[in-house]
């Protein structure tokens, strides 16, 4: 049986790669995962593995040669008494391994292209169980977690945490039934100064007039990488030996430092919509303010017996989510989308809440809200804050939305002006419930009030929705029996 070996799938940035150094010749005995040849493409040097035991029988494509992503360059034949002599060596992993499980990265949605390899919380010859998370896969949307398929060691990560992936791409190897072992780990202690760097990395070795010697390998087992390569030929400048009077300036600047790290799809994905947002709408925001203390009173008269009876705690939340269905179905632009020339107005209210999470603002939808208890709205958003903080949240359950309600009051927020959140056409702003002297038939009296901001986009929204939309909303949470009464 034939086996073809073929170039790994290309980044999507990356048109074509050169085949840089084969390991192996004609003729040659090779063990399975045993490298056979580095491919180098602008950015990263992909090694090629053995998939069985065997001999190749053939070269297509030689040092140099420009080849594209998954081009076949040799040929395979499986077994052909290709054990006897490699066996003392390598008899350890295939007998442990029993067969080699693919991790590749889940099936993207359809809106989404690409992906980032964001953490991996193994590395390579890593016992792992059943279901134990290996690496997360973010989107600019969701995280996604790769979990394994089976018992085993980890063989070989394919591509690195910062990496671009695509779905069903294989990102790594999982040897199902393998038990991480002495000889293993004495194999990879074992590495030739060859293998120590990629071919790149030997090439800038080489410019910079390094050896292996020279050079002190941060990575696994020892190998070099360019950083190294780097940090080895700038040694020399880095100490300023020649120089004593630049020493003070060194000195003054030495706690004076700063940090560098990569934006996250998430952020990048939050700062695009946000500019987006600014550019393409007309927005506009005006603002009120709601006197909160028969809210309070409210809550405070019947959060014990509320809490007993639904099992969850009567916030504000409920309230705002409420107050809003109501104004939205007495305005129906502000429930509006426009989609090029069209307006769309929608006959169902689906409310997205804004969630602050350690990745980032995100904001998940509270489906059909007209049709939820004070009790239901309150466990909705409850349940997608938590799925929110730990990464748990779905497609489907950021996809949609109508209308946006984001509370900065609980950051202690006193007034701001939110940004639309696109295609919607209208945001509402919950800010700090402060006390402040307010006049009350003739008589000043001290009130928990709290300011409101819509934001809205002005080529759907006229001034006198937007404002009037604020005010029920006012005059709701003001009186909260209207919203049981619908009046």
């Amino acid at each position: 049986m034939t086996t073809e070996i073929k170039v790994p799938v290309l980044p999507e940035s990356v048109a074509d790669a050169t085949v840089a150094t084969w390991h192996v010749q004609v003729g040659d005995k090779v063990s399975r995962d045993q490298v056979l040849v580095d491919i180098e493409t602008d950015k990263v040097v992909l090694e090629v593995p053995a998939t069985a035991d065997g001999v190749i029988t053939e070269i297509s494509q030689a040092e140099g040669a420009t080849v594209l992503g998954e081009q076949v360059i040799a040929i395979l034949a499986e077994g052909a008494g290709a054990g006897a002599e490699s066996a003392p060596a390598e008899s350890a992993a295939p007998a442990a391994s029993g067969k080699v499980i693919d991790i590749v990265v889940p099936v993207l949605p359809e809106s989404v292209a690409d992906a980032t390899v964001a953490t991996w919380h193994v590395a390579e010859g890593d016992s792992v169980s059943m279901d134990q998370n290996l690496v997360d896969i973010e989107t600019d949307k969701v995280v996604l977690e790769v979990v394994a398929q089976d018992n085993g060691v980890i063989g070989k990560i394919i591509h690195a945490e910062g990496e671009t992936v695509l779905g069903d791409q294989k990102i790594g190897e999982l040897n199902a039934g393998a038990t991480a072992s002495a000889p293993t780990q004495s194999k990879e202690e074992a590495i030739s100064s060859d293998e120590l760097a990629s071919p790149s990395v030997r090439r800038l070795m080489t410019e910079k007039g390094l050896t292996a010697s020279d050079v002190v390998g941060t990575g696994k087992g020892g190998r070099i990488s360019k950083e190294d390569v780097e940090a080895a030929a700038n040694k020399p400048a880095a100490a300023p030996a020649a120089k004593p009077a630049s020493a003070p300036v060194a000195q003054d600047l030495g706690e004076r430092t700063q940090k560098r790290v990569p934006m996250t799809r998430l952020r990048k994905t939050i700062a695009t919509r946000l500019l987006e947002a600014k550019n393409s709408t007309a927005m506009l925001t005006t603002f009120n303010e709601v006197n909160m203390k028969p809210i309070m009173d409210l809550r405070k008269q019947y959060k014990d017996v509320f809490e007993k009876t639904h099992d969850t705690r009567l916030g504000f939340m409920s309230f705002y989510v409420k107050a809003v269905t109501e104004a939205l179905k007495r305005y129906p632009a502000v429930n509006a989308s426009i989609d090029g020339d069209d307006l769309v107005y929608h006959n169902y209210f689906d409310i997205s809440i804004a969630v602050s999470t350690p990745r980032g603002l995100v904001t998940p939808v509270l489906r059909d809200a007209d049709q939820l208890s004070m009790a239901g709205i309150e466990n909705g958003i409850r349940d997608l804050a938590i799925k929110g903080r730990d990464g748990k949240l779905t497609m489907d359950e950021m996809q949609g939305g109508n209308f946006t309600i984001t509370n900065g009051g609980v950051f202690g927020s006193l007034i701001s002006t939110p940004i639309l959140n696109l295609p919607q056409a209208g945001i509402l702003g919950m800010h700090k419930i402060q006390d402040r002297p307010m006049a009350v038939d003739g008589k000043v009296e001290i009130l928990p009030m709290m300011y409101l901001a819509l934001s809205y986009d002005h080529r759907l929204i006229d001034g006198k929705e937007s404002v009037g939309f604020l005010v029920t909303i006012k005059e709701l949470l003001e009186d909260p029996t209207r919203l049981l009464l619908d009046v």
